[in-house]
Order: structure tokens, then C-alpha cells, then sequence
């Protein structure tokens, strides 16, 4: 079994798993899943489809972090007396 095989019988178990794991739909899962394999295939930019690139936090995710609070000016020192 090829790389190509085994990612179409791996996307056909996600499809049939994300269904419920339906029973009758197996034709129509492995030609979903041939489907899903092609365009990963074809996409541009995909040296290595297999990995998923980790994502950059969006805008939403980064507003829920809580920001440091602002440092407040330091007061200006006196001189020494003499």
C-alpha cells in the first residue's frame, strides 16, 4: 500500500467517523476521501501534506490574553543634599 493509499483510507475513516460511522456509505466515503486526497495533492505550497502546520494565534485568541499594565514613570530623584 502506498503513501496515496493510505492517505485516502485515513481520510475515509475521518468521513465515516465524523458521519456517525454510518453503515451502507462505504462507496461514497472512499470517493470523498480519493476526492479529498487529489486536491491535497494539487495544493500549492504543500511540500509535506501529511503534517499539519501549526496555526498562528488570531486576532480573537490574542485579545483574550490578558495584557501586562503599563509601567508608571518613575518619579524624578532629588539631588543629594549637601
Amino acid at each position: 500500500m502506498n503513501n496515496d493509499d493510505k492517505r485516502i483510507r485515513e481520510f475515509a475513516y475521518q468521513i465515516w467517523e465524523s458521519e456517525g460511522k454510518p453503515d451502507g456509505q462505504q462507496a461514497r466515503h472512499w470517493d470523498m476521501a480519493r476526492t479529498l486526497a487529489q486536491a491535497e495533492a494539487l495544493a500549492p505550497g504543500n511540500a509535506e501534506p501529511r503534517k499539519a502546520k501549526p496555526k498562528a494565534p488570531s486576532a480573537s485568541s490574542k485579545a483574550s490574553v490578558k495584557e501586562p499594565a503599563a509601567k508608571k514613570p518613575r518619579a524624578a530623584r532629588k539631588p543629594p543634599a549637601s
